[in-house]
């Protein structure tokens, strides 16, 4: 179990670093022309990667179900999100490396999250459907303190001294750029003991051509026969909204910060740290809600927490509003996710359960490319942030009002 978590450790330090408060607020303020040009263009690259993941999730979960073993996937991903993580030292604060920033960013994000897929397919092998809530919220809360170690080596290693360590220049901004590689080596480093010890499926001689066919076969008849599981269909639907948001919410949380309430860079990972502590807390005390009331609950009370108090943050003003409202939405951000997780663990059928997660990865990120394109475009029309950031309470409420008619399933002890 603890090598199963240390890979939640591991890749927490590419959302933490790269997409939400680190690179994304680098790019916006230093790379890109300026910041309203700048959230359009990381709006649109997170755009086009989610809805590649949407594609290929399904596919992967698919295929892997047919060949076996899960690991080498997984190590081949990792990979990929590590050394696209490690290029974005090369982007310096010019627009001309805006376009370099954006693709590696979106790779890097891909290999991230069909990763993921396969990690999150292997946890109802490690613990007992009864104990699912809680090894899922472990692994959530034992992320969020991945991320915020990482962050914590990045402020006060690199952006904060000055001079600058290492003979990093401050003027090309090299003591910002190598956060980027600090977080492509924390997730190579702490990936391996999953890699290692985590037991995985047994290899079941089938040839690579003859997996991808099978796999690819068996995608589509569950496609067209997942009306026979109408429950998990709506699930599935509910979860691509309010995930839709959720992700939103991370992807720009950070930008928005540094925009509308003039946090620097330093205040932004301040935030990201004190963020990554409440959201840790939530995550690991709402792991037994879950196994205690069930999944659908959990997710209820957190998306209800969430719409309510980020209402609250596009109408404040003042940074101490800010930190007291946005701290609060974390403590409900890990619950949200690591039920969902725990919920899909729950009812997929055990034969077909990364094609599932799959599913639920296509779930993520099927309409994943609408959010952050809504905040982008509607930030750039109105040349408002708060009217951007908007856009992303309706996806949280629509969502929550689909997971309604969802019903719940619990675990047997």
């Amino acid at each position: 179990m603890v090598a199963w978590c240390l890979y939640d450790w591991a890749n927490s330090a590419f959302p933490a670093i790269v997409q939400t408060f680190v690179f994304s607020t680098y790019f916006t303020s230093a790379v890109a022309a300026d910041p309203q040009v700048g959230t359009a263009m990381w709006g649109q690259a997170s755009s086009i990667a989610a809805l590649a993941i949407a594609i290929l999730g399904p596919a992967f979960g698919a295929i892997a179900d047919q060949g076996g073993p899960r690991k080498p996937w997984l190590l081949a991903l990792t990979l990929v999100s590590v050394v696209a993580t490690a290029a974005l030292w090369f982007v310096r604060p010019n627009p001309a490396d805006a376009v370099f920033a954006l693709v590696a960013m979106a790779i890097a994000t891909l290999g991230f999250e069909l990763g993921t897929t396969f990690y999150n397919a292997m946890l109802p092998d490690i613990v007992p459907p009864e104990r699912l809530g809680r090894l899922s919220g472990w692994g959530w809360g034992v992320g969020y303190a991945g991320g915020l170690v990482c962050l914590l080596l990045a402020l006060f290693l690199f952006v904060l001294p000055d001079p600058s360590p290492f003979g990093l220049d401050r003027k090309l901004a090299e003591h910002v750029r190598i956060v980027s590689p600090l977080a492509a080596l924390w997730f190579a480093v702490f990936a391996v003991p999953l890699l290692l010890w985590v037991p995985d499926r047994p290899r079941l001689g089938i040839g690579a051509a003859v997996a991808v066919r099978r796999g690819l076969a068996d995608l589509v008849g569950t496609l067209a026969q997942l009306r026979r599981h109408a429950n998990v269909a709506r699930f599935l639907l509910a979860k691509m909204i309010y995930v839709d948001g959720l992700n939103t919410l991370f992807t720009f949380g950070g930008i928005y910060a540094a925009g509308t309430f003039g946090l620097s860079l330093q205040e932004v990972l301040l935030f990201g740290i004190l963020l990554n502590v409440t959201a840790g807390v939530g995550a690991i005390g709402f792991a037994w809600v879950d196994d205690w009331i069930g999944a659908k609950p959990t997710i209820l009370i957190s998306l209800v927490a969430i719409i309510l108090l980020g209402s609250g943050l596009l109408l404040v003003d003042g940074k101490l509003w800010f930190y007291v409202l946005a701290l609060t939405v974390g403590i409900f951000l890990g619950p949200a996710q690591a039920a969902s997780r725990s919920f899909m663990a729950r009812v997929a059928p055990p034969e077909q359960r990364t094609e599932f997660f799959g599913l639920y990865a296509f779930a993520g990120k099927a309409t994943a490319f609408v959010g952050p394109a809504l905040v982008g475009w509607a930030t750039y029309a109105f040349d408002s942030q708060r009217l951007g950031m908007a856009t992303i309470i309706p996806f949280l409420a629509v969502g929550l009002l689909i997971l309604l008619t969802v019903r719940e399933v619990r675990a047997q002890a």
